[in-house]
C-alpha cells in the first residue's frame, strides 16, 4: 500500500473554479477523470474526460501522469 497517498493534500473545487483551470490549460496539460459508472459516462461527460470508475481508480492510477494537475468528478 502507498501510505503516503493518504497524506497528499487535495483541494475541492466548485464547477466554476474547475472550469477556470481547464480554460487556462491545454487539454493535454491536466488529467480529467470521470469516476462514475460506464452508463453514466455514456449518458454524458465533460469533453476530454477519461472514464476510470472509482472502484478501478487504485488499479488504474498508473494511467495518469503524476506531473499534471488532476481533476476528478
Amino acid at each position: 500500500m502507498r501510505w503516503k497517498q493518504f497524506f497528499t493534500p487535495v483541494k475541492s473545487l466548485n464547477a466554476k473554479e474547475a472550469r477556470t483551470i481547464m480554460d487556462g490549460l491545454d487539454g493535454q496539460d491536466y488529467n480529467l477523470i470521470d469516476v462514475r459508472q460506464p452508463g453514466e459516462y455514456t449518458a454524458g461527460h465533460l469533453p476530454g474526460a477519461r472514464l476510470i470508475p472509482i472502484s478501478d481508480l487504485k488499479e488504474r492510477s498508473a494511467e495518469l501522469n503524476p506531473e499534471l494537475p488532476t481533476l476528478v468528478y
